[in-house]
């Protein structure tokens, strides 16, 4: 072959040569940050906040892991010398204190800090973690039910002492709910120590099983499994906005409340990724999507209306100690595990 015509194949494996060099230049910059997140929220929230964050930064991929607060505080707990979660998104304040007195949570201030509501960062600045939204105590009870049974919507705690109520209540575990043991922590702070744990078992007594999920009490009043579910007034208005028999119960003597919040875990490999979603989480796009979900969110001047939802809540909301619930935890659990475990709803 004369010496010109391999001229244009020495071009082509040239071309090919640059272009292979190019596409492996270009793959560590194109390819996507992965973050594990750790979170308690009901999955069809999560996915939504998770594929707008994900819209805003295609650079960033989410791996969610979702489950009860118990299951995922304790996760994290043993995982403590070897960190596998890059942020938290979504975790009871009370969980959150347990985690940031472990020095496990790693402060930062996201850009919009200014405009969160002080009950919803934590005081230090920078903050360990920073709120989203809040849930608060509310009983579902089956409309339909309290008709066959003649039994009247409860408007106060003591109501669900009444021989009518028993084997007909359901309620959250406290140690693998974070509804759960928001009830009882406020009961023990509203009444006393004392006072409280004898409401607790005269209570159990008409308790037919303690599910493991704080929204699950309400779903089985709203399916007519039960009379009376023990939970969250945003569960139970969901239920409600999609055409359940069911009446959500606030209280008269108030009750327990917590807020879900979003923390960046300490020895994270994926700091910058990390930041960018803590930032996100406290921006006014993020809290306008919590809204569509809750009424009362971290971000001023945001208005949520959601369909369902019950009159006199957020005058319901005791003045809750998050700081002595956090701290006596381990405690109470033991405490009631030790008297009312027998009831648990089996794993």
């Amino acid at each position: 072959m004369p010496a010109e015509g391999k001229e244009p194949m020495r071009a082509l494996n040239l071309i090919s040569v640059l272009s292979l060099a190019l596409a492996v230049l270009a793959g560590p910059a194109s390819a996507k940050t992965r973050l594990l997140v750790y979170s308690t929220l009901v999955p069809e929230y999560i996915e939504s906040f998770k594929q707008a964050f994900e819209a805003d930064h295609p650079d960033i991929e989410l791996a969610l892991q979702r489950d009860s607060t118990g299951v995922i505080t304790a996760r994290l707990l043993a995982e403590k010398a070897n960190p596998r979660a890059d942020v938290v998104w979504g975790l009871a304040i009370t969980s959150m204190m347990i985690l940031d007195r472990e020095g496990m949570l790693l402060p930062y201030a996201p850009r919009d800090l200014a405009r969160i509501k002080p009950l919803f960062r934590d005081a230090k600045s920078p903050p360990a973690w920073v709120g989203m939204e809040a849930w608060a105590a509310a009983v579902c009870f089956n409309t339909i039910e309290g008709k066959k049974l003649g039994v009247e919507r409860p408007s106060a705690w003591a109501a669900l002492l009444k021989p009518e109520y028993k084997g007909r209540i359901v309620m959250p575990h406290p140690a693998s709910s974070g509804t759960g043991y928001l009830h009882v922590s406020a009961w023990l702070q509203m009444w006393g120590e004392e006072a409280g744990w004898r409401y607790l078992d005269r209570l159990h007594e008409n308790i037919h099983h303690y599910t493991h999920s704080g929204s699950k009490p309400c779903r089985d009043a709203a399916q007519g499994e039960y009379l009376a579910g023990i939970s969250y007034e945003l569960v139970g208005a969901s239920h409600k906005a999609a055409g359940a028999p069911i009446d959500v119960a606030i209280m008269a003597e108030g009750g327990g409340w917590e807020m879900d919040a979003a923390a960046i875990v300490k020895g994270t490999a994926n700091l910058a990724a990390a930041q960018a979603l803590a930032d996100w989480s406290a921006s006014r796009k993020a809290n306008e999507m919590y809204a569509r979900y809750a009424t009362l969110v971290a971000y001023g001047g945001i208005e949520p209306a959601m369909p369902g939802y019950p009159p006199g809540v957020e005058a319901s909301l005791i003045k809750n100690d998050f700081a002595w619930a956090a701290a006596n935890r381990e405690r109470i659990l033991a405490e009631w595990q030790r008297r009312y475990e027998g009831k648990a709803e089996k794993r």
